[in-house]
Protein backbone atom coordinates (compact mmCIF):
# COMPACT_ATOMS: atom_id res chain seq x y z
CA UNK A 1 0.00 0.00 0.00
CA UNK A 2 1.44 3.37 -0.98
CA UNK A 3 1.45 6.06 1.67
CA UNK A 4 0.63 9.71 1.00
CA UNK A 5 2.96 12.48 2.07
CA UNK A 6 1.91 15.05 4.65
CA UNK A 7 0.12 14.61 7.97
CA UNK A 8 -2.30 11.74 8.60
CA UNK A 9 -4.88 11.36 11.36
CA UNK A 10 -5.03 8.29 13.56
CA UNK A 11 -8.08 7.23 11.55
CA UNK A 12 -5.97 7.40 8.39
CA UNK A 13 -3.22 5.36 10.04
CA UNK A 14 -5.67 2.72 11.24
CA UNK A 15 -6.72 2.12 7.64
CA UNK A 16 -3.08 1.28 6.85
CA UNK A 17 -2.66 -1.39 9.51
CA UNK A 18 -2.05 -4.76 7.78
CA UNK A 19 -4.95 -7.21 8.02
CA UNK A 20 -5.06 -10.92 7.31
CA UNK A 21 -8.53 -12.49 7.68
CA UNK A 22 -8.38 -15.58 9.86
CA UNK A 23 -4.90 -14.77 11.14
CA UNK A 24 -3.76 -12.38 13.85
CA UNK A 25 -1.82 -9.33 12.64
CA UNK A 26 1.15 -8.05 14.63
CA UNK A 27 2.00 -4.38 14.03
CA UNK A 28 5.17 -3.05 15.63
CA UNK A 29 5.64 0.54 16.80
CA UNK A 30 9.36 1.14 17.34
CA UNK A 31 11.26 4.29 18.25
CA UNK A 32 13.42 5.93 20.90
CA UNK A 33 12.39 6.29 24.55
CA UNK A 34 10.09 9.28 24.98
CA UNK A 35 8.89 9.40 21.36
CA UNK A 36 5.25 8.71 22.27
CA UNK A 37 5.02 5.07 21.18
CA UNK A 38 2.60 4.10 23.96
CA UNK A 39 0.29 7.00 23.08
CA UNK A 40 0.27 6.12 19.38
CA UNK A 41 -0.28 2.42 20.12
CA UNK A 42 -3.23 3.15 22.43
CA UNK A 43 -4.76 5.61 19.97
CA UNK A 44 -4.42 3.13 17.11
CA UNK A 45 -5.89 0.30 19.17
CA UNK A 46 -8.87 2.45 20.18
CA UNK A 47 -9.46 3.57 16.60
CA UNK A 48 -9.29 0.01 15.28
CA UNK A 49 -11.74 -1.09 17.95
CA UNK A 50 -14.12 1.74 17.02
CA UNK A 51 -14.00 0.54 13.42
CA UNK A 52 -15.24 -2.90 14.46
CA UNK A 53 -11.93 -4.77 14.69
CA UNK A 54 -10.60 -6.43 17.83
CA UNK A 55 -7.31 -4.82 18.79
CA UNK A 56 -5.06 -4.68 21.85
CA UNK A 57 -1.69 -3.17 22.79
CA UNK A 58 1.15 -5.47 23.84
CA UNK A 59 4.03 -3.33 25.19
CA UNK A 60 7.63 -4.51 25.31
CA UNK A 61 8.05 -2.94 28.77
CA UNK A 62 6.63 -6.01 30.50
CA UNK A 63 9.87 -7.80 29.64
CA UNK A 64 12.08 -5.64 31.87
CA UNK A 65 14.18 -7.92 34.04
CA UNK A 66 13.25 -7.61 37.70
CA UNK A 67 15.16 -5.10 39.80
CA UNK A 68 16.66 -7.84 41.99
CA UNK A 69 18.15 -9.47 38.87
CA UNK A 70 19.51 -6.17 37.57
CA UNK A 71 20.90 -5.30 41.00
CA UNK A 72 22.71 -8.64 41.18
CA UNK A 73 24.22 -7.96 37.76
CA UNK A 74 25.22 -4.41 38.64
CA UNK A 75 22.93 -3.20 35.86
CA UNK A 76 20.15 -1.41 37.73
CA UNK A 77 21.44 2.05 36.76
CA UNK A 78 21.28 0.97 33.10
CA UNK A 79 17.68 -0.25 33.30
CA UNK A 80 16.06 0.24 29.92
CA UNK A 81 19.08 -0.76 27.83
CA UNK A 82 18.70 -3.82 25.54
CA UNK A 83 20.44 -6.32 27.84
CA UNK A 84 18.21 -5.35 30.79
CA UNK A 85 15.21 -6.97 29.08
CA UNK A 86 14.24 -10.61 28.72
CA UNK A 87 14.62 -10.59 24.94
CA UNK A 88 14.26 -14.38 24.69
CA UNK A 89 10.97 -14.31 26.60
CA UNK A 90 9.72 -11.46 24.43
CA UNK A 91 10.50 -13.41 21.25
CA UNK A 92 8.87 -16.55 22.65
CA UNK A 93 5.66 -14.72 23.49
CA UNK A 94 5.61 -12.89 20.15
CA UNK A 95 5.85 -16.26 18.44
CA UNK A 96 2.96 -17.48 20.60
CA UNK A 97 0.88 -14.50 19.45
CA UNK A 98 1.78 -15.38 15.87
CA UNK A 99 1.12 -19.13 16.09
CA UNK A 100 -1.71 -19.48 18.64
CA UNK A 101 -5.15 -19.63 16.98
CA UNK A 102 -7.43 -16.66 17.65
CA UNK A 103 -9.65 -17.58 20.58
CA UNK A 104 -6.96 -19.34 22.62
CA UNK A 105 -5.29 -17.35 25.44
CA UNK A 106 -1.79 -15.89 25.29
CA UNK A 107 -0.76 -14.18 28.58
CA UNK A 108 1.30 -10.99 28.16
CA UNK A 109 3.14 -9.17 30.96
CA UNK A 110 2.80 -5.44 31.57
CA UNK A 111 5.05 -2.98 33.39
CA UNK A 112 3.81 -1.22 36.52
CA UNK A 113 5.58 2.15 36.83
CA UNK A 114 4.21 2.58 40.36
CA UNK A 115 6.37 -0.32 41.61
CA UNK A 116 8.94 -0.19 38.76
CA UNK A 117 8.45 -3.90 38.05
CA UNK A 118 6.78 -6.14 35.44
CA UNK A 119 3.51 -7.87 36.27
CA UNK A 120 2.99 -11.35 34.87
CA UNK A 121 -0.09 -11.91 32.72
CA UNK A 122 -1.06 -8.24 32.88
CA UNK A 123 -3.21 -8.77 29.82
CA UNK A 124 -4.44 -11.97 28.15
CA UNK A 125 -4.70 -11.84 24.37
CA UNK A 126 -7.46 -14.20 23.28
CA UNK A 127 -9.86 -13.03 20.59
CA UNK A 128 -7.89 -10.10 19.16
CA UNK A 129 -7.37 -9.78 15.40
CA UNK A 130 -4.69 -7.09 15.69
CA UNK A 131 -1.97 -6.70 18.31
CA UNK A 132 -0.04 -3.44 18.40
CA UNK A 133 3.40 -4.28 19.79
CA UNK A 134 5.30 -1.20 20.95
CA UNK A 135 8.86 -0.89 22.18
CA UNK A 136 12.28 0.59 21.59
CA UNK A 137 14.17 -2.36 20.17
CA UNK A 138 11.86 -4.02 17.65
CA UNK A 139 14.14 -3.34 14.67
CA UNK A 140 17.56 -4.18 16.08
CA UNK A 141 19.92 -6.78 14.64
CA UNK A 142 21.93 -9.22 16.74
CA UNK A 143 25.05 -7.26 15.83
CA UNK A 144 23.51 -4.21 17.54
CA UNK A 145 22.08 -6.09 20.52
CA UNK A 146 22.16 -9.91 20.78
CA UNK A 147 18.77 -11.62 21.03
CA UNK A 148 16.61 -9.03 19.29
CA UNK A 149 16.91 -9.89 15.59
CA UNK A 150 14.00 -12.37 15.56
CA UNK A 151 11.54 -9.71 16.70
CA UNK A 152 11.26 -8.01 13.31
CA UNK A 153 10.76 -11.35 11.59
CA UNK A 154 7.64 -12.02 13.67
CA UNK A 155 5.92 -8.70 12.87
CA UNK A 156 3.68 -8.14 9.85
CA UNK A 157 4.91 -4.56 9.68
CA UNK A 158 6.84 -2.18 11.90
CA UNK A 159 6.46 1.60 11.98
CA UNK A 160 9.05 3.91 13.53
CA UNK A 161 7.91 6.88 15.59
CA UNK A 162 10.52 9.63 15.64
CA UNK A 163 10.82 12.82 17.70
CA UNK A 164 13.39 15.65 17.97
CA UNK A 165 16.12 15.07 20.52
CA UNK A 166 15.08 18.12 22.55
CA UNK A 167 11.54 16.72 22.82
CA UNK A 168 12.85 13.33 23.92
CA UNK A 169 15.06 14.96 26.56
CA UNK A 170 12.24 17.07 28.01
CA UNK A 171 9.81 14.15 28.16
CA UNK A 172 12.35 11.78 29.71
CA UNK A 173 13.39 14.28 32.38
CA UNK A 174 9.74 14.74 33.30
CA UNK A 175 9.18 10.97 33.35
CA UNK A 176 12.05 10.37 35.74
CA UNK A 177 11.30 13.25 38.10
CA UNK A 178 7.63 12.19 38.18
CA UNK A 179 8.87 8.72 39.10
CA UNK A 180 10.72 10.05 42.15
CA UNK A 181 14.21 10.91 40.93
CA UNK A 182 15.76 14.24 41.79
CA UNK A 183 16.44 16.65 38.94
CA UNK A 184 20.16 15.78 39.10
CA UNK A 185 19.48 12.03 39.10
CA UNK A 186 17.06 12.39 36.20
CA UNK A 187 19.62 14.34 34.18
CA UNK A 188 22.24 11.62 34.69
CA UNK A 189 19.78 8.90 33.72
CA UNK A 190 18.74 10.74 30.55
CA UNK A 191 22.22 11.72 29.38
CA UNK A 192 24.10 8.57 30.39
CA UNK A 193 21.49 5.95 29.45
CA UNK A 194 18.27 7.06 27.75
CA UNK A 195 19.85 9.17 25.01
CA UNK A 196 22.45 6.47 24.31
CA UNK A 197 19.53 4.08 23.87
CA UNK A 198 17.90 6.61 21.55
CA UNK A 199 21.03 6.71 19.40
CA UNK A 200 21.08 2.91 19.17
CA UNK A 201 17.42 2.82 18.20
CA UNK A 202 17.91 5.59 15.63
CA UNK A 203 20.39 3.36 13.80
CA UNK A 204 17.53 0.91 13.14
CA UNK A 205 15.18 3.57 11.73
CA UNK A 206 15.87 2.68 8.09
CA UNK A 207 14.48 -0.84 8.61
CA UNK A 208 10.98 0.44 9.39
CA UNK A 209 8.17 0.07 6.88
CA UNK A 210 7.22 3.67 7.57
CA UNK A 211 8.57 6.56 9.67
CA UNK A 212 6.15 8.84 11.54
CA UNK A 213 6.54 12.03 13.57
CA UNK A 214 3.78 13.40 15.80
CA UNK A 215 2.39 16.77 14.66
CA UNK A 216 -0.42 18.18 16.80
CA UNK A 217 -3.15 15.49 16.75
CA UNK A 218 -1.77 13.76 13.65
CA UNK A 219 1.40 12.14 12.35
CA UNK A 220 3.70 13.30 9.56
CA UNK A 221 4.88 10.59 7.19
CA UNK A 222 8.55 10.28 6.27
Amino acid sequence: MSWPSGVLSVTDLALRVPRSPGRRCLLGIAGPPGAGKSTLAERLSAELTRSGLRAVVAPMDGYHLRNEVLRARGALARKGEPDTFDAAGFVTDLRALRETPIGEPVPWPLFDRAIDEPTEGGVVVRDKDIVVVEGNYLLLTDAEAPGWAEVGELLDACWYLDAPRAVLTERLLHRHTAGGRSAAEATVKVTDSDLRNADLVAASRHRADQVLTAVDAGYRIG
